[in-house]
Parts: C-alpha cells; sequence; structure tokens
C-alpha cells in the first residue's frame, strides 16, 4: 500500500510522507490501514520494536483530526513525551498544533483546547480528567504507547482506569493501542473494543543468539566467530567485533554500577576507533555534560564520553541522558551501557544489542530473579536501525554449554508472557476508588463496581469477589480517614477528598501529611520548648516566678518570660513561648513529606541504622509524629529511610555541593533531582491542605518548599527566584553585597558581572528578569568590582559546614563529620 492510497488524510501529507522516503507501507502499516484505523476503527498493533508503530499512530491521529476531531498520544514516560512531542511537529505545516504536557498535576491544562494533537503521560491524563479539564470531551482518537505497561505494578493501574475513563466520558472514541509482542493480545485487543493487528515482520532482520566460548550460535543456526583473548572479556570483545563493521553496541546490565563500571571499560575499546574529527567532537559534548552537574557521576560520564562509550542510567539528570541519546543516535558516542530504562521507548537502535545481565535482584524473590521474557525481547528489539544497519544482532552472553542452552529456551525461543491487570491492589485502588467518585465517575457502591467491570482486571480476574471485597476495604479507609461519605450505598467525596484527588495523592500520603500537621499543631509549644532548650521543669518555673512578678508589677509580664509547659497532667501552664523559631521546621516537614507512599525513600545501607537512630533522638523535637519504638523493627527501619531522604534534601536547600550530597547519601544527579521534584510537589500539597484545614503551618510549608524548589537557605529566597539566578550565582551575588532583586536593578553592573565571573550574556539576562531598565553589559569592566574570589570560597565552605543553626560550632562540627 502507498501512502497515496490512504484514506482520511489530510491533503499534501501523502506527498510529505513520499518526500520523507515512504513509498510504501510496512506489511503491518498497511493492515492497520486496512483495519480502519483512518477512519475512526479501534486498533492494537502488537508488532515488533522498530516495525513502525508509532507511523500508524500518526496515521489515525492525523486522520482524526482531519475528520475535526482531537487526538491525544499517552507516553509512559517524560522523557518519550518530548520525543514524540518534536517528531510530531513536522505536521504543523498542514495547520495541526502540538502540545506536550507532563507535570504540574493540579493543573486543568485549559490551554491544552487549542491543540489539534496532545502529548502526556497517562499520570498527566489521569490528573487532567480529576481536574476537570474541558478539552478531553473533545477527544476523537487516543493513542496509548507501550499498553503493554498495564502489567507494571507501579504504572499499570493509572494506564488501564486513565484509558477506561476516558472511554466514559467520550462515547466512540477511538483507540489506537501499541504494544510490544504480548503472549495475550487477543484479550487486551477486546477489553479495549479494538482489532487486533498482530505481525512478527521487522523492516531488518533480527538475529537473536547467545555468545558462548568464541562465537556466537544465533537462531537461524548460523554461527559467528568473536574470540575472547585470554584474560578478555565478552562484552569488550563484542563490541569491539560490531565497531570492526562500523557498527554501534548497547549493553544491557541489572544494575546502575554495572553501567558505569562496563562503561569505563569499554571507553579504552572504543577510544581505538575513534576519527580526529570525532575526539574533537565528544571533547566539546564531554564539557558540555561536566557542566551539567557538579556531581563525580558527571565528571565519569563526561571521561567515558570524550573515548566514545556512554553509560545511561535513571540515576543521571534528565540533560545527562538526553546527552548520551543524542550522541548515540548521531553515532558518535560508539556504545552505551545501559539499565533496561533505556529499553523503555527511548529511540536508540544499535547494530548490535548484548544482554550482558540476564538476572536482577529481587528482595521479595530474595536473590537474584531472571528477567521476563518481555523486558529482554524489548531490550533485543533495539537491535537493527533501517536505513544504516543490513541486519541486527541481539546477543545473550553465557559462561558455559549449560546456560547457553538454557538461555535459548528462557528467551530466544519462547514467546512473551501475558499482560496481567495489577488493578487489585490496595495502592492502587485507594487512588483510583477516590478519583473515581471525586470526579464524577460513581456516587453508589453498585456504580463503582459496575465502572470497575470494564477493566482489564475484571476480563481476567479468576476469583469471583476478590474486586467488591479490595474495593469495599478501601471504601472504609476512605471513609475513615475522612475523604469520603457513605450514606447507605450512596458514596461521595468530601471537600478534602476533592482536594486530594486533585492534588494526584495517594491518600495514604494525605492522611499522613494531614496527620502530621495536625500533630504538629497539638504538640507545638512543646516541641518549640525543647527546640530553644528549654525543659518542662524550667517552663513551669518561669510560670511560677512570672506569676508572683506579675502580681507585685500590678500585671505586666515581659512577652521573653512567657512559656507553656504543655504539661498533660494538669500542672500549671504558661503563655506561649516567645520565639524567632519557624515551626514546623523543615527538616520536619521534610521527613513527613518523606514518609508517604509518594516519596521513594533511599534504603538504610551498612552502618546507616546506627547514624540515622542517633540523628533520630537528636533531633527528636523537629520531626512530627511519635517516633516508633525500636522493637517495631519496619516501622523504626521505614522512619529512618524517611529521615535520610528528608536529610538529603536539607543538604539540598544548605547548599551543599551535588557531589559531596552524591557522595554521602550513595546516588546520582537524577535521584536528587527526582526526590527534589518529588518534595516539592508534596509540600505544595501540604500548604493546600494546611491551609483548607486552617492550619497554621501554612507559612512555614511554604518556605520549605521554595527553599527546596531552589535549594538555597532562607536569605538567598528572594535572588533564586529570578529567572536565570540559580542556587550557585544567588550565592555569588548574596557574598558580593547583592542580596534582593530591588539589589540586582540598582547595584554597580561591574559588582553583578563580577560576581557571575564575567559572563556577560547571563549578567543581562538575569538583570533583564530582575526587571532593571539597561540591563546591557557593554562599556562595563568587572574588573573594576572589589569582590575577591576568596569572599566566594568562604561562603562555600559556611554553605557546607551546617545547617540553619550554622554559626553554631557544635551544629557545624557534627554535621561536618556526618556520613
Amino acid at each position: 500500500m502507498r501512502p497515496e492510497d490512504v484514506p482520511g488524510l489530510p491533503e499534501g501529507v501523502p506527498e510529505r510522507l513520499q518526500s520523507e522516503g515512504i513509498e510504501e507501507l510496512y506489511p503491518p502499516q498497511a493492515e492497520a490501514v486496512e483495519a480502519g484505523v483512518t477512519e475512526g476503527e479501534s486498533v492494537l498493533a502488537s508488532v515488533p520494536t522498530a516495525s513502525g508503530k508509532t507511523f500508524i499512530a500518526e496515521l489515525a491521529m492525523l486522520s482524526s483530526v482531519q475528520r475535526g476531531g482531537k487526538a491525544l498520544y499517552i507516553v509512559p514516560l517524560r522523557a518519550l513525551a518530548s520525543e514524540k512531542k518534536a517528531e510530531f511537529e513536522r505536521w504543523e505545516e498542514f495547520g495541526i498544533d502540538v502540545g506536550v504536557s507532563t507535570g504540574n498535576y493540579e493543573s486543568s491544562g485549559e490551554w491544552l483546547s487549542s491543540r489539534d494533537i496532545i502529548v502526556a503521560t497517562s499520570e498527566k491524563v489521569d490528573s487532567l480528567i480529576r481536574n476537570n479539564a474541558g478539552w478531553v470531551s473533545d477527544l476523537s482518537c487516543v493513542v496509548a504507547d507501550e499498553v503493554h505497561l498495564v502489567n507494571d505494578g507501579h504504572r499499570g493501574p493509572t494506564l488501564e482506569v486513565t484509558l477506561g475513563k476516558l472511554r466514559k466520558i467520550n462515547a466512540g472514541l477511538q483507540v489506537v493501542a501499541l504494544s510490544a509482542t504480548v503472549g495475550n493480545a487477543e484479550e487486551v485487543a477486546e477489553w479495549l473494543d479494538a482489532t487486533l493487528v498482530q505481525s512478527e515482520w521487522r523492516p531488518i532482520d533480527l538475529k537473536m543468539g547467545v555468545h558462548y566460548g568464541n562465537a556466537i550460535s544465533f537462531d537461524d543456526g548460523s554461527q559467528r566467530e568473536v574470540p575472547v583473548g585470554k584474560g578478555g572479556r565478552q562484552t569488550s570483545a563484542l563490541v569491539a567485533d560490531t565497531l570492526d563493521e562500523d557498527g554501534s553496541s548497547l549493553v544491557f546490565v541489572n544494575s546502575r554500577r554495572n553501567a558505569e563500571a562496563a562503561a569505563k571499560r569499554l571507553k579504552d575499546v572504543t577510544a581505538e576507533y575513534l576519527t580526529g574529527e570525532e575526539r574533537s567532537e565528544l571533547a566539546e559534548l564531554a564539557q558540555e555534560i561536566r557542566d551539567v552537574s557538579d556531581a563525580e557521576t558527571s565528571d565519569t560520564l563526561a571521561n567515558c564520553v570524550a573515548k566514545g562509550a556512554a553509560f545511561h542510567h535513571a540515576g543521571l539528570a534528565s540533560e545527562h541522558r538526553r546527552l548520551v541519546e543524542e550522541a548515540f543516535r548521531a553515532r558518535s558516542v560508539k556504545t552505551v551501557s545501559a539499565t533496561p530504562t533505556l529499553a523503555a521507548g527511548v529511540n536508540t537502535p544499535s547494530r548490535r544489542v548484548i544482554v550482558r545481565d540476564w538476572q536482577r535482584y529481587d528482595g521479595e524473590f530474595g536473590g537474584m530473579k531472571p528477567l521476563d521474557v518481555l523486558e529482554v525481547h524489548q531490550m533485543m528489539g533495539r537491535a537493527g536501525r533501517p536505513g544504516l544497519d543490513p541486519y541486527g544482532e541481539a546477543v545473550l552472553l553465557a559462561k558455559d554449554s549449560e546456560t547457553r542452552d538454557q538461555l535459548f529456551e528462557r528467551y530466544v525461543w519462547a514467546d512473551a508472557e501475558p499482560v496481567r491487570s495489577k488493578l487489585a491492589a490496595e495502592p492502587a485502588l485507594r487512588t483510583h476508588l477516590l478519583a473515581t467518585v471525586a470526579s464524577g465517575f460513581a456516587h453508589t457502591r453498585e456504580g463503582l463496581l459496575e465502572f470497575l467491570d470494564r477493566t482489564l482486571y475484571a476480563t481476567q480476574t479468576d476469583e469471583p469477589g476478590r474486586l467488591e471485597r479490595v474495593t469495599d476495604t478501601v471504601l472504609r479507609y476512605l471513609e475513615a480517614n475522612g475523604f469520603v461519605e457513605m450514606d447507605g450505598d450512596d458514596i461521595s467525596a468530601t471537600a478534602i477528598g476533592h482536594t486530594v484527588s486533585r492534588l494526584y495523592l495517594d491518600p495514604m500520603s494525605a492522611a499522613e501529611i494531614i496527620d502530621g500537621l495536625r500533630w504538629g499543631a497539638d504538640h507545638r509549644e512543646e516541641k518549640l520548648r525543647a527546640l530553644e532548650g528549654v525543659s518542662d521543669a524550667d517552663a513551669r518555673r518561669a510560670a511560677s516566678d512570672a506569676e508572683e512578678e506579675a502580681d507585685e508589677s500590678g500585671g505586666f509580664q515581659r512577652a521573653s518570660e512567657m512559656v507553656s509547659t504543655g504539661d498533660e497532667e494538669g500542672a500549671e501552664s504558661a503563655e506561649p513561648i516567645e520565639t524567632d523559631r519557624t515551626y514546623p521546621t523543615a527538616l520536619g516537614l521534610f521527613h513527613l513529606v518523606s514518609r508517604t507512599p509518594d516519596m521513594y525513600q533511599l534504603y538504610l545501607k551498612s552502618g546507616d541504622r546506627e547514624t540515622y537512630t542517633e540523628e533520630c533522638y537528636e533531633r527528636e523535637p523537629e520531626l512530627l509524629g511519635s517516633v516508633p519504638s525500636e522493637y517495631e523493627d519496619v516501622r523504626f527501619e521505614e522512619w529512618l529511610s524517611a529521615l535520610k531522604t528528608a536529610r538529603l534534601l536539607e543538604d539540598w536547600t544548605r547548599e551543599v555541593d551535588e557531589d559531596r550530597i552524591t557522595e554521602r547519601y550513595g546516588v546520582g544527579p537524577g535521584d536528587i533531582r527526582g526526590k527534589v521534584e518529588t518534595a516539592q510537589w508534596l509540600l505544595g500539597a501540604a500548604e493546600r491542605l494546611a491551609g483548607e484545614l486552617d492550619l497554621s503551618s501554612a507559612v512555614a510549608v511554604r518556605e520549605a518548599k521554595k527553599r527546596v524548589e531552589y535549594g538555597v537557605r532562607d536569605e538567598l529566597l528572594d535572588l533564586a527566584g529570578v529567572r536565570g539566578v540559580g542556587r550557585k550565582r544567588a550565592r555569588r551575588l548574596f557574598e558580593a553585597g547583592i542580596e534582593t532583586r530591588n539589589d540586582l536593578r540598582q547595584a554597580d553592573k561591574s559588582v553583578i558581572l563580577a560576581a557571575l565571573r564575567g559572563r556577560r550574556k547571563t549578567a543581562e539576562n538575569v538583570l533583564e528578569a530582575a526587571g532593571r531598565r539597561d540591563p546591557s553589559m557593554d562599556d562595563v569592566d568587572e574588573s573594576e568590582a572589589d569582590v575577591p574570589e576568596a569572599t566566594f570560597e568562604r561562603a562555600s565552605e559556611r554553605t557546607e559546614g551546617g545547617g540553619d543553626d550554622a554559626d553554631d560550632p557544635q551544629e557545624q562540627a557534627s554535621l561536618g563529620d556526618f556520613g
């Protein structure tokens, strides 16, 4: 089938496709067109990676817009959303507007109503429905990319419920689901009322095999000699063999540490194949990578990239990952060692894929567990670059003949597992049942069960009554925590329940935050006294003395003498304590949000329990809740894990350098950014909840949120909020005597330029953002400013030293020795 034979496309699109070199559609694409994908019919395309699934979606969306509709493309990852938006923007010349939305779960995204094609994550679409985005009812076509991820325990339930809600909102909605080949594609297609297009066709042959000894044995019976020298490694030999034919390699390993270690070894292999021009390009790229973060990981990655190798994992900053992906696609980076995250839809094909590690540690399993066939096939499907490679090779590694035979049976010749819904788990249902009630999809228990009966889980379950039992358990939890009200069979969301749903919080997270904030309000005076070092006995004596003095002075009492005992046994209490301290403290709030299910806590490593137990008791007055008993092993360990996470956030807001944070907590730059973004979102939610519950802690929460957002101490909040400044530049400006936005508008430009290390364009952008009338740096000589470099060094040392009490020598010493 040729492009001009495809019905329903906007005028000029077939010619554009031909100009891109598409003379004829791939067989699966033609089959999808024959199934009516450009005429509004729902289709599930279950075809191998690199077989043109996205093109099927584009045909559906373009024809939907041509009919006057609006299309939504749902992706599993934020990074993939940006990639797809850039890909779809080539249709803007035909008057088709493309938008992308991935963040801010409180927004209804009304600006998207003017877009014809919208790209978003499933979580974002779910939040848009909860926030009553009006344009959702205008959708005529929805594409679910990687729909087999309904099998994922974390993201799957959201995708499953979101598709169900979209289909209920829009009668006759066209659903185009894209999937790798799975074992039960017919069942998934039936759930979606879609025609199944299933194929094993690929534009480039994929040879799968196992390397053992000095050769690869392929599934077609052929062999390729790849000798491994004495003391050599299989991976290095396979990468070098690929480079001999000017090919690239993807190496999949099971951990971040292994990804970095593999890249360090492989850089010595790739370095020998670089041209002089490539070395120059990679040197520039390495410098870009170093500029992204000051963490050691950034330097390690840059050193590898300079020699043509790289690693890729979730611990990297998103900009790191983007630079690596682009360089690999451009073939300047010759090999990437990655964790399986790279297999999840990101466009990074290569000549050869090497699945080095086919087992991964699983705590629940109690050891190393073999990967699923579907996951390994996703990795292997990255082999073969259309238009560049005559074929692709995917290779597993074996140390002996028995393992070689096992790998052929387990992966090479095996079919992928069936997709199974994970919706019936209580954590998933907590969130989605509240949202279903709050957004008006169901008003009764019967209505809830009727909605759930249209899910994939309902079509798959062979356990009668399980969904009803879990639903009733979750409803009791939601009612007990004040999120829903039940009157017989009728169910309605409370005001706070509506807020929790719109904030996109797990109700258990909301309950934890609310309980913590209320506990803080109830114990405020007691904890402030503890923070000030005033004991209950001292407080009672002060109260007694104050009364006597008040009697003698005719009733006058100084504010500094007013303290409260908070004595629960009826002892005489004093007036509230007078203090400049903010309560709850930032650490207390960081610990509170780190206790929620929505925050992935840092693990306690060897020696951490003792360290954080001591830290816990030292800083107990700041924590919003009663410390669990050490004998409650699981609860106490979770409490300490949350404290470790909170300390990372505290270090971030104390302007500790990223490299120190990564070293101290054993994380990567991407982990820091992830924790910071999650904390910012949860603190924003806590601020809203505190306001709705009329709790006085709302101001403290807002300050903590701002400090996390900018990664600075209190005194830099105003400066760091100026676009283009950030945490490091704010500190340098502050030390130069420029402390506020207003100072930026009035200070000597040479002082500002010197503080910004002579970067004129940066200085001009900052001054423009601050509202300075004449931001130009023309004719400004930064050497005129008397701002010695030592000033900045001292500031940096001080920000590393300690917390909000950085002028306290004891506090500095304890934090300096921490970790």
